[in-house]
């Protein structure tokens, strides 16, 4: 069952998921280290997904300021071919067993679809949920939206 999107001001669903190394991350992990963007999105090596994350992928100030995490609900072994194609050096997490449950906690698993929906999360260094979106499927998201998000957690960076 999916759950509701969790509001701005609340502490974000904590998860563990596999990179597309194999490693296992946990969201607490970076509590008290760095700030995280979470964002989440439908299908490895599909257009809008592909020029979503390769855009983050050329963004290295947000690289530097934030921990990227990008979620789907491919295989990691998808996520390891998808991101060595790519060029994608920041985590892809796999949310494929049991399918669907990351995304889930963040209100964005699309049952009929099978897949995750386009929601981003900012989510700050004591795990509390600074700003956040949810588009539609066809809809890419710009990182300048991320930066601008980041920038107000930390006004220096900006």
């Amino acid at each position: 069952m999916t759950a509701a999107v969790p509001s701005v001001g609340s502490q974000a669903p904590d998860f563990v998921a596999r990179t597309q190394h194999g490693e296992s991350l946990r969201l607490s992990d970076f509590r008290g280290r760095r700030d995280v963007v979470l964002l989440f999105y439908p299908y490895a090596f599909s257009g809008v997904c592909t020029s979503e994350l390769t855009a983050l992928r050329d963004r290295p100030d947000l690289a530097a300021a934030a921990e990227i995490l990008a979620v789907s609900c491919d295989p990691m072994f998808s996520l390891r071919a998808y991101a060595d194609s790519a060029g994608i050096e920041f985590s892809l997490l796999s949310d494929f067993w049991p399918h669907g449950a990351i995304a889930s906690q963040y209100g964005v698993f699309d049952a009929e679809r099978g897949c995750a929906a386009r929601g981003s999360f900012v989510i700050d260094q004591a795990g509390v949920i600074r700003w956040s979106v949810v588009t539609g499927f066809t809809e890419a998201r710009d990182p300048g939206d991320y930066a601008r998000a980041l920038a107000e957690l930390r006004p220096s960076l900006g």
